[in-house]
Order: C-alpha cells, then structure tokens, then sequence
C-alpha cells in the first residue's frame, strides 16, 4: 500500500491515462447533458451528505448561469449506504449505465477503496469533495479536494506536540475497512519530523458506541495527557461526556475535522484544557470575504454550513474550471486529460492549490474552548508539513 502522506507517487499518477477497457462517456459536443456523478454515505452509520449537495449547488449555478455554451450538467448523486455491495453497484450504474464524464463531490465511507480499480479500468477520474478510506489517497484515477483524516492525523500530532508543546499523548483510533496501515503510517509521519512516539495507540475503539468511559478510563490511567482521536461527530460527543463524566478535565483533545460542526460545539459543556482541530478548508465559522461565495450559496439552498459542504463546493467548483478548459467534445478522455493537465487552482479557502493527484498538507488551527460553545481560530495563517 502507498502511503498518504508520500506525494511521488501522486506525482507520478499525472502522466498517461489508463484507457483499458474505457468507454468514451458523454455525449460529444451535441448540445445534450453533460452527466456527472458521485457516490456518497447519505445513509448509514456515519452520513456526509453535505458534500454532494453543496456540489449540486455550484452545478445548479453553473447551469442557471448558461453552462458550457449551452449544455448543462446533469448530476446524479447515489447513495452507498456505506454497504460494499451498494458501493459498487453505484459506481458501475454511473460509470457504465449513465456514462458519466467524472465523479465528482463524493463523500463516502468506504466507496474510494472499493471502486478505484474500477475507475482506472474504464478510465474516469473522480474528484471527491471528501476523501474518507485509504483508496481516495492511494489511486492515481481519484483526488480528493481535502486534507483527508490521515495528513489530518499528521497534522493534529503535529500541531499538539510542537505548537502546544504537549507531552504524554496517546493515539484513539476507529478504524474502518483497511485504514490501519495508513493510519500508522500518519502516525509515523510524526514520529519522522518530530523524533517523538505516541505514549500508546489504541485501535480497538468502535464506531458508534454507547460508552466510551472504558476507553476513556484506560487512557487516564496510562497517564495521557492529551488524546488524538479520529472519531464521527456523534462519537467524539461521547468520548468527551466519557471523559467529563470521570472529572477528567486537565487532558487536551486533538481531533480531526470530522468533529468540526456547530452542532458539536453546541454539544459539548466541560472540553477540558481544548479541543484543537486542523480544519481542513478556511475555518467556515468565520464570516468574511473567503467564505463569501460558498457561505451564500449554501444559505440560499439551505445546505448546513459544514467542511464537508466546503469540501463539496471546492471539488465542484475545481471541475468546472478544468471542463472550461477542454478543446472539442466533452467525453470521458476529454474531460480526464483537462484535469489532469490543469494548472494548479489557488482558492482562500484551502491551503494547498488543488492540482490532481497532489496532496493536501495544511490545515488551520481552531479550537472549541471548555464552556463557549464557540470555534475559535488560534492561528493567523495554515499550519502545514512536507509530504
């Protein structure tokens, strides 16, 4: 398995197209739809319906706007249910039945990992607008527009140990499909740039728990002082009452972006010394001239105010620039090469220019501080690493 957080071989993936067994996709330039897809978990046991919706909405704009030269983009957006079977189902009726160009402002559980072989078979790119499983960082046919939760992972350790300065932290980790390597090797990312090691790690902590106080009990106990954790929002709401629950409210919570919502902030009384998170795009709770477009448009079609909306506008909003840029007949082959051959896009609200195929490395510090209820920003500027 390649790493996540090793660029080369993204780098690499941005040279020739696979195109064995590819069908054309599209519909030439014969003035009829231009079909787009993606695979989400809108239902299930941990949903990130957001992201396709707010890539709905950029599509719906564009259309209403004229489209390209006319034609409009017929998204069609499929629900996985987090179960394989639906995953690749989905995938082989957008793919194959509908024909669709690209995949584009997915949010899936498990669908990355699943599918990949398959996009590269039939020669479609897909750009989520949240890469979840290991399979959105490792295929040279996806790429994501976020940091992803393991550069997150990286990133949260990092910004514990060497800007907060914290010693004695240990790693929680919920591990779906085959994430655990990948996992690990975040993990060693930190250990490579800073010479530090996790107190212990933990990789026996489920999804969706009704009790985390075990968990939670056995990392005070290991005299932890600072927990970094890759939960769902409705678990690490559990994780941190656990932790209340047994007066535990000297210990520092790294999370990822995943908890990263008003609702939770809202949820959460006692969050000990902080909880810090890298948000993956420009922090969505500040009100500003970076957060404009996307913030109005998704008020306007009443879509929460979430990273995962941003991950779904940016990832949209990255594929229309790239079909604006395509010569001839938007096909499949067409609208891959304009992709893959786009210069890198600069946007204020990620930290990294989007090119396909290149990672994600920066995140903005914010933290949820004991008793506010409020995200804070406690950086002016992305922290970042090398990949």
């Amino acid at each position: 398995m390649k790493k996540r957080i090793t660029a080369t071989a993204a780098l690499l993936a941005a040279g020739a197209l696979a195109l064995s067994g590819c069908t054309s996709g599209g519909s030439g330039g014969d003035g009829a739809p231009i079909v787009v897809g993606s695979v989400n978990t809108i239902s299930g046991p941990a949903t990130f319906p957001e992201a396709s919706q707010a890539a709905k909405a950029v599509f719906d704009a564009f259309n209403e706007a004229g489209g390209l030269d006319g034609r409009k983009i017929d998204y069609k957006m499929l629900d996985d249910k987090g179960d394989p079977a639906t995953a690749t189902a989905s995938a082989r009726e957008l793919v194959g039945s509908d024909e669709a160009v690209a995949l584009v402002g997915s949010a899936s559980l498990i669908e990355c990992e699943i599918n990949a072989k398959y996009y590269e078979q039939e020669g479609i790119l897909s750009v989520p607008g949240i890469g979840v499983d290991t399979g959105c960082f490792d295929s040279k046919n996806i790429s994501p527009a976020n940091v992803g939760p393991f550069n997150d992972m990286t990133l949260t350790l990092l910004y514990g140990s060497e800007q907060l300065k914290l010693d004695d932290i240990c790693v929680l980790l919920e591990i779906a499909g085959s994430t655990r390597p990948t996992y690990q090797a975040a993990i060693d990312k930190w250990t490579e740039l800073t010479g530090k090691k996790p107190k212990y790690v933990d990789d026996t902590v489920p999804y969706g728990a009704s009790d985390y106080t075990p968990y939670i009990v056995k990392a005070r106990q290991a005299g932890c002082k600072a927990l970094a954790i890759n939960p769902v929002e409705p678990d690490a709401i559990g994780q941190v009452k656990a932790a209340n629950a047994q007066g535990w409210d000297d210990v520092t919570w790294l999370y990822l972006t995943s908890v990263y919502s008003e609702n939770f902030a809202k949820a959460i009384g006692n969050a000990g010394k902080g909880i810090y998170v890298p948000a993956e795009f420009y922090p969505f709770t500040e009100e500003n001239d970076i957060n404009k477009d996307w913030r109005d448009l998704m008020t306007k079609n009443k879509i929460p105010l979430t990273a995962f909306s941003q991950g779904g506008y940016l990832a949209a909003t990255y594929f229309i620039e790239a079909l604006k840029s395509v010569k001839g007949d938007i096909t499949r082959e067409s609208v891959s090469k304009a992709l893959k051959d786009m210069k890198a896009i600069d946007n204020p609200m990620s930290g990294t220019p989007y090119k396909f195929g290149v990672d994600n490395t920066a995140g903005w510090p914010i933290i949820l501080k004991s008793g506010t209820n409020k995200w804070e920003k406690v950086a002016d500027d992305w922290f970042r690493f090398q990949s």
